[in-house]
């Protein structure tokens, strides 16, 4: 899909963009990521010391680079604003031992918390889990999605059972169907699968673990749903969360299949089809029990404002999260500080950088938000605070550029974005690109639904034009070949894990090089009147037009 319309009206500031743009440093970028990821941080976990330190650091770096503050209005104040804005949060913590225990009718089996299954902590409200011999029932993918004739369920009542449910979408294996084949729908979010479970009353959701439809391994199941958990502050939780939300290994769920009568291959196959039907395992119960710490804290979102010049009232926003995942269980080193290096202190690097150079260039005729979320390690949850309650209006926000775990090694032929959407600012984004002897290369894995996995994701499901831009594979100094193996090892030996922490060989030249196609694509945005949109067939189409008045 192109606008001509739009992409023109960006030309001339485009062009005289290209080449002329201020310079980026990779030593700035390495510092930053240095700083933000060393063990002094903590692993950046929300409401920690770790926190506390990150956010002033992000201040100090949002003051020298000669941003004003853009957070909560100060008390009494109609136009005075602080660095930051409040997120209240749900905060959930399993407390003493987790106690679960399988039965067949034959033999009991403890099972280990972490290894066997990774429970998370329930954000229902509840402070005590505690259930004995719960029936196990297969639900297939867990979809109940009525425009596509779609429906696992066919009246199967879950309350007082545990839904047994496999990761992504029905067509995932075959590459046909239903669901977009590879391209996972919202339907292949384990988010979706726990929402979907809680509507319909059962005690708990347990996700089937398997690498490639996951698109992560166990480790980063075990190191993520073990940890501290947080929510948004919900009036109804119990409707969102069931009492129990988990993971489980592959090859347990296999035996246990067999163990209550049934091949779990056999009724996979089945899953994949209208045909389905629940199957409960036969025998097979779970009993379970653990305490839970539930509090609400507060967390903070970060931002600072370039003021526009013309146009003060309209915004375009850069973001990135802060946080990472704190401290954890601890790897097979001992090491348990999460350091969160590439995920995310380079984007977070890239926005400092980003907000130095707007810093030292005349003010945009739009006002530029740079904003800095809390949480996204917890569910988006810092930036769905701030696009259900925005500093600055969401019909008059142009776009929102977000960078998440950006490669620090050298610079690449090609670019990419978290999963697949229409928008004119793609369009917009890869005719910048071309000026720069850059090519786009669509997600290689939508199938991993990425779409749903950045911070764009809360502005983009509200009509917002919203992007989140990847490093690309095709790298100058040993094409893709170094590029994807660069990628590889790093989500198989550190995603999520303590091992991700700066490395003094990391060049970051790539890092600065991109940035030079990010602040022209946001340039021209701040500086023209044009007001991106989705394609016509985009499920955000139609919310962005409802709010098109606003934009006369």
């Amino acid at each position: 899909m192109k606008n001509t319309l739009f992409i023109c009206s960006l030309l001339a500031a485009a062009t005289a963009q290209a080449g002329s743009g201020p310079e980026f440093d990779a030593k700035h970028l390495s510092q930053d990521v240095k700083v933000l990821a060393s063990d002094e941080f903590e692993g950046r976990g929300p409401n920690t010391a770790g926190e506390t330190k990150t956010v002033a650091y992000l201040i100090e770096q949002f003051k020298a680079a000669g941003l004003q503050p853009a957070g909560d209005l100060l008390k009494g104040q109609k136009t005075q604003r602080s660095w930051t804005q409040d997120v209240p949060l749900g905060r959930f913590e399993i407390k003493g031992p987790v106690k679960l225990v399988v039965s067949d009718g034959n033999t009991r089996q403890e099972l280990k918390q972490g290894d066997d299954m990774a429970v998370r902590a329930a954000m229902n409200g509840s402070h005590q889990v505690d259930f004995r011999n719960a029936p196990l029932v297969f639900v297939g993918y867990g979809v109940n999605a009525p425009e596509r004739k779609w429906d696992d369920f066919k009246g199967f009542d879950l309350r007082g059972k545990l839904a047994v449910v496999l990761i992504n979408d029905p067509d995932f294996e075959t590459g046909v169907g239903d669901f977009g084949g590879k391209a996972m729908t919202y339907y292949g979010r384990w988010t979706y699968k726990y929402e979907e479970m809680a509507r319909r009353g059962a005690l708990g959701t347990i996700i089937v673990h398997e690498t490639a439809p996951a698109s992560y391994g166990w480790a980063t199941v075990k190191n993520s749903n073990t940890n501290v958990m947080y929510d948004i502050v919900r009036k109804q939780p119990a409707s969102a969360h069931a009492p129990m939300e988990a993971w489980i290994q592959r090859d347990l769920a296999v035996d246990l299949f067999k163990r209550g009568g049934q091949d779990f291959e056999a009724l996979k196959k089945l899953a994949q089809t209208r045909a389905f039907k629940p199957v409960q395992l036969k025998g097979v119960n779970l009993s379970a029990s653990y305490a839970v710490d539930a509090q609400t804290i507060v967390s903070k979102n970060v931002a600072g404002r370039m003021i526009g010049s013309t146009a003060p009232e309209q915004t375009v926003i850069y973001s990135a999260h802060w946080d990472h995942l704190g401290v954890g269980l601890p790897d097979a080193k001992g090491d348990k500080i999460y350091n969160g290096a590439v995920d995310n202190g380079t984007g977070i690097a890239a926005l400092l950088e980003l907000a130095r150079a707007y810093g030292k260039a005349p003010a945009p005729q739009r006002s530029v938000v740079f904003l800095a979320v809390t949480a996204e390690e917890k569910g988006l949850l810092g930036s769905e605070y701030y696009a259900a309650y925005p500093l600055y209006p969401l019909a008059e926000t142009a776009g929102v550029i977000n960078m998440d775990a950006l490669s620090p090694y050298g610079p690449a032929r090609n670019f990419t974005i978290s999963g697949s959407a229409k928008l004119d600012l793609l369009d917009q984004l890869i005719a910048k690109a071309k000026q720069m002897d850059m090519a786009y290369a669509p997600d290689p894995k939508p199938e991993a639904g990425h779409f749903f996995r950045s911070d764009h994701f809360p502005f983009a499901k509200r009509g917002v034009p919203a992007i989140s831009f990847g490093s690309g594979d095709d790298w100058i100094d040993g094409g893709l070949a170094a590029g994807r193996k660069a990628e590889e090892d790093y989500n198989t030996n550190n995603y999520h894990q303590p091992s991700d922490e700066w490395s003094a060989n990391w060049p970051f030249t790539g890092m600065a090089h991109d940035l030079g196609l990010l602040y022209g694509l946001g340039r021209d945005l701040a500086d023209s009147n044009a007001w991106p949109n989705w394609a016509h067939d985009a499920e955000f189409r139609a919310t962005r037009d409802a709010s098109s008045a606003r934009r006369k």
